[in-house]
């Protein structure tokens, strides 16, 4: 099983040399984004193993499938990058679930900490020998209202240390947990009683945009909007006026909705073109980091293993428990009810 690694970093590396061992798959790392101008580096593998800003529409996928290339593995959970009806009947495609939900929920709550109690500021002060306590008063997290929206696993794990903290915990999810240990109410509640909103849903037509414009007359004021799942669930815009007209009193972000360019590179010696991008990190309540919540060895251990499963799976068995697949419409919910291969 011969695959094509697209959007290599140097931390992917060891996980899946390793993976690609213990699985016999036989992983080649490439730099390149996969796109319709470098789809021509997957000639000649299996299958291609892509990223959150890889391209996957239906020009990639057509390209893919005229190659031969007969499986798209995601080392992520999300799909929105790829188009999972052009891919039907034609390419198939699988994901990674879950990795290590308990990585990005404590990113996203040392994000939070580090905002309200300003750590960063405080850290940058001291290296200079400043150790003035003037404008660091933060607020304590014990008795506020945290509204959770998407309770998946990553989700959940967020609510768990919410309750550690003494918050009171507000959810909101299109297909609510049979059994959650925490109260359910509407986007409208979510909006209008959280000192602090925190996203870990996916990005689909309907979430797209979530916090905008029609969102900001909702919002308590001052509340604290954490994003660590997909960059467009914030419109950036709005988020940008919202922060001005100080409804929202901070924004956590490590995710941004265009990111693709920017995110895992390096681009300090060059002139930020993304004028929105550049007056959010201008913003003294605004943090930014670069897509890494996902970031720990275990997690990184966890993705390239389950990758290397479902590669596995899919050319031994035609099929993965992991696949994505447009037959029925549900994407992910027919999973459950399926005992061999989707096309």
């Amino acid at each position: 099983m011969k695959i094509a690694l697209f959007d290599t970093k140097n931390y992917d590396i060891p996980a899946f040399q390793k993976a690609g061992r213990e699985k016999n798959v036989d992983f080649r790392f490439f730099e390149a984004k996969l796109g319709p101008d470098t789809a021509e580096l997957a000639r000649g593998f299996d299958g291609v193993c892509v990223f959150v800003n890889d391209t996957v529409d239906s020009r990639v996928i057509g390209m893919l499938a005229e190659m031969g290339v007969k499986l798209v593995a995601l080392r992520c959970a999300g799909y929105n990058n790829v188009d999972v009806r052009a891919a039907y009947g034609r390419v198939h495609v699988v994901h990674v679930p879950a990795y290590s939900p308990h990585a990005v929920a404590e990113h996203a709550f040392a994000l939070l900490l580090t905002s309200i109690r300003r750590i960063h500021k405080a850290y940058n002060r001291t290296r200079d020998f400043n150790f003035s306590l003037s404008g660091l008063t933060g607020f304590e997290l014990y008795g506020k209202t945290v509204g959770v929206i998407g309770t998946g696993r990553i989700g959940r794990a967020f609510i768990e240390i919410a309750k550690g903290f003494g918050m009171r915990v507000l959810a909101y999810d299109k297909f609510p947990a049979e059994d959650a240990d925490f109260s359910y109410v509407d986007l409208e509640t979510i909006f209008r009683e959280s000192d602090v909103i925190s996203l870990h849903c996916p990005l689909t037509g309907e979430t797209r945009h979530m916090i905008g414009r029609e969102t900001l007359g909702l919002l308590k004021k001052g509340v604290v909007i954490v994003n660590t799942s997909r960059g467009a669930l914030v419109d950036a815009e709005a988020l940008l006026e919202g922060i001005k007209s100080r409804v929202i009193g901070a924004a956590c972000l490590d995710v941004y909705e265009e990111e693709s360019d920017i995110f895992f590179e390096d681009v300090s010696g060059h002139i930020m073109e993304d004028d929105v991008l550049a007056r959010l990190l201008s913003m003294p309540n605004v943090i930014v980091t670069s897509h890494q919540a996902f970031l720990t060895g275990e997690a990184l251990s966890a993705i390239a293993e389950t990758t290397a499963e479902n590669i596995v799976e899919f050319f031994r068995d035609g099929f993965s428990k992991n696949e994505l697949c447009y037959r029925c419409g549900k994407i992910e919910s027919c999973r459950a009810l399926r005992e061999g291969k989707c096309f």
